[in-house]
């Protein structure tokens, strides 16, 4: 539908350049809208409501800077892209020091125009994403700081190395190497920022819905195997799924992201292969409730360290975040009012045992051992 479509100002004072843009954007379902000055541009980013701006510098009545700074205080999460012509690329970069999420020169390739605007949109929500945490106190209140303090020089670097590779000699294999240990490093701290972020985030009670916890399974197995293409090789996946076991009430997304926490540890505790078996019932003792068994013969755990497993940032991975389990531990006990236990034998293997409410019981807080 119309209304779903994502909102684009395009301002540009080239006809012809205008109708290139538009032309790939409204292809890939963009709604594009288009300003040839710099005053239209400001009207029309606070009655259109665009989620991103694509300026270009040169403009016949306003500069480029006072129009960024102007859209800016119209509204804070929209994304800009700017759009320079040859030599002004020092001025961009400077407007990204700015608020400026990119830059790009003209002349504009088809691919580079869709990467660029595909990762402002991507840059604006997590942006938005970053200021819902403000209301939380004590140690939680920091993570949504310490995602504001890390991902804002993030995007720039992120930015600042995609225009290293666009201008870069794409056979010399040394830089190649070190552009591609950037990025690595780049998502390896976005990774650790959304984890910080999950930690911290309150239940969506509207996203609950009837859950059909062998089919979460699955779709994890699935994904884990493409994660760890490698580990999957080595490790024999053995389960043992009631055909009966009845759907629970909970944050399908939620309980997906448990349970992937849970296998990936489980991967990465047998580097050397074994089995892995999962389990699922109704359980026998509580027929409210379905129990999973997570069963490895991995490397298991010290016996020093159980008390820790759940403590937000303990890990014993070179590295790991900490969060996982914190996270598990959240969102199963939390946020579903059920249970999570682990039992572990020092190379002899360990088991995570996840028990969940098949009716609606938000609230209870008891569980996680």
């Amino acid at each position: 539908m119309e209304t779903n479509k994502r909102k684009i100002l395009v301002v540009d004072d080239n006809s012809d350049f205008v109708d290139f843009i538009r032309k790939i954007l409204e292809d890939k379902d963009y709604k594009v809208s288009v300003a040839m000055d710099g005053k239209t541009a400001i009207e029309k980013a606070s009655s259109d409501l665009p989620e991103l701006v694509m300026l270009d510098l040169k403009l016949p009545d306003i500069p480029g800077e006072e129009v960024l700074k102007r859209v800016k205080e119209i509204n804070k999460d929209i994304a800009v892209v700017v759009i320079t012509g040859f030599g002004g690329e020092q001025i961009a970069v400077d407007l990204m020091r700015k608020g400026a999420i990119d830059f790009l020169s003209k002349p504009i390739e088809h691919e580079v125009l869709l990467a660029s605007v595909k990762n402002a949109l991507d840059i604006r929500e997590a942006q938005i994403e970053d200021r819902q945490f403000d209301r939380y106190p004590s140690l939680e209140s920091f993570f949504p700081f310490l995602a504001h303090e890390i991902r804002n020089p993030l995007h720039a670097i992120s930015g600042a190395l995609a225009i290293i590779q666009r201008r870069s000699d794409v056979k010399d294999e040394l830089l190649g190497q070190s552009i591609k240990i950037i990025n690595e490093e780049v998502q390896h701290l976005n990774e650790f920022v959304q984890e910080c972020l999950n930690f911290v985030r309150p239940p969506n009670i509207v996203r609950f819905i009837e859950v059909e916890i062998n089919e979460v399974i699955s779709v994890v197995m699935n994904i884990i195997s493409n994660m760890l293409e490698v580990e999957s090789k080595k490790i024999k996946v053995v389960t043992e799924m009631d055909p009966h076991l009845p759907k629970i009430y909970a944050n399908y997304e939620e309980i997906k992201q448990a349970f992937l926490n849970i296998v990936k540890n489980t991967f990465e505790a047998m580097p050397q292969g074994g089995v892995f078996t999962i389990k699922t019932s109704r359980k026998s003792s509580s027929p409210t409730h379905i129990e999973v068994a997570f069963i490895d013969n991995g490397m298991g755990i010290k016996k020093e360290n159980m008390g820790r497993l759940f403590n937000p940032f303990f890990t014993t991975k070179l590295r790991g975040t900490g969060l996982g389990l914190a996270i598990c531990r959240r969102i199963i006990v939390d946020r579903h009012s059920g249970k999570i236990y682990i039992h572990s034998e020092e190379n002899k293997g360990t088991t995570v045992t996840v028990e969940l409410p098949i009716g609606r019981r938000l609230g209870d807080t008891s569980g996680a051992r």
